[in-house]
């Protein structure tokens, strides 16, 4: 197990074949309905807002649509009126660059320009053929309200079962790592595979990415997502926070142990006492994840940190206890909301 790569939740290809279909539908109909109606002979834009908001958070595919149809009108006015006024193209085309740039960042959120405003207005500069500023804002309307209005009745998504799903693959992710680690640790070897970390960058950032998803779905969810999915599992939002505090404090023991590679010749004793702690705790944080309220295998890890610290009282090591210590304090709060074992 210490050789192999932790390989990031991914959602499973039942949910990915309903996400594909989704976004096929909603660009094809948009398409046809333009096709129909004789905007254009391909009505690309009809097509392109199934591709650019249907993104995982269902609940953003409003706003997403709402956004990109402020900048398609935004850049629709801005390059014909600048085309309008200045014909020659030496003193068009930067004027209107300059114009979109402005309006990406005036119309967009912060550390997100809107640039939708600038994409229209530079395919509105480069058609110049009549009608088409028109019918670029007739087809991405087309396109934005099929999304935003059809998207959300085809499989709606059930933002509680993604949540769990993600705490899930957070879950066997970090039981992986730390097994890998503490039988590296048992060998001698550095505790990080050289190379291994860019691999697990999105597993610290997976729980609190599931406990946003929960949150925005408990709080601002709309109903029409909300009829058909089922009531979270019991426990979720705790077992979520427990994964969102465990992450950034299991992070630190594996950079600090990324910083120490095993010196040649005999392993650093502190290292090498430190497998049965790292194991300890991951089973701990397992069965917490799990939904178990046992307090046995947290008693068990936190014996072995006692003993691990009277052995090595450095401050050092104790830095590298660190992540182990945070860890268990999380899990000592989590079982305590939770009350005294009732299985």
């Amino acid at each position: 197990m210490s050789g192999s790569a932790v390989v990031p939740y991914a959602p499973p290809p039942g949910a990915r074949l309903r996400s594909a279909a989704r976004l096929v539908l909603c660009a094809a109909l948009p398409w046809y309905l333009c096709l129909w109606w004789g905007t254009s002979s391909a009505p690309v834009p009809a097509a392109l807002p199934a591709v650019l908001i249907l993104r995982e958070d269902a609940t953003a595919w409003s706003r997403l649509g709402l956004e990109r149809l402020a900048g398609v009108v935004a850049g629709v006015v801005l390059s014909t009126l600048l085309l309008h006024l200045v014909r020659d193209p030496a003193w068009s085309f930067p004027l209107v660059l300059v114009a979109g740039c402005a309006g990406a960042y005036l119309l967009g959120r912060p550390g997100a320009p809107n640039q939708q405003v600038l994409i229209t207005a530079l395919m509105v500069y480069a058609t110049a053929v009549p009608g088409y500023p028109l019918a670029r804002l007739w087809e991405s309307l087309a396109g934005i309200a099929v999304v935003v209005l059809l998207g959300p009745l085809l499989w709606p998504p059930d933002p509680y079962r993604s949540a769990a799903a993600g705490l899930e693959g957070f879950r066997s992710g970090v039981l992986e790592l730390l097994d890998g680690i503490a039988d590296r640790l048992d060998q001698g070897a550095p505790a990080v595979r050289p190379g291994a970390l860019p691999e697990r960058a999105r597993l610290w950032l997976l729980p609190q990415a599931c406990r946003d998803a929960y949150d925005r779905a408990a709080v601002r969810g709309r109903p029409v997502l909300r009829r058909r999915a089922a009531p979270p599992p019991e426990g979720l939002d705790a077992r979520l926070v427990l994964a969102a505090r465990s992450a950034p404090a299991l992070h630190h023991l594996v950079q600090e142990l990324d910083g120490r590679p095993a010196p040649p010749g005999t392993p650093d004793p502190a290292l090498r006492s430190l497998a049965p702690l790292v194991r300890a705790t991951a089973r701990a944080l397992d069965t917490a994840l799990h939904g178990d309220a046992s307090a046995e295998p947290l008693d068990r890890a936190r014996a072995l940190e006692r003993a691990h610290r009277a052995a090595h009282p450095g401050r050092h090591e104790a830095v590298l206890r660190a992540g182990l210590h945070l860890t268990h304090e999380a899990l000592a709060e989590h079982l305590a909301a939770r009350g005294p074992d009732r299985s």
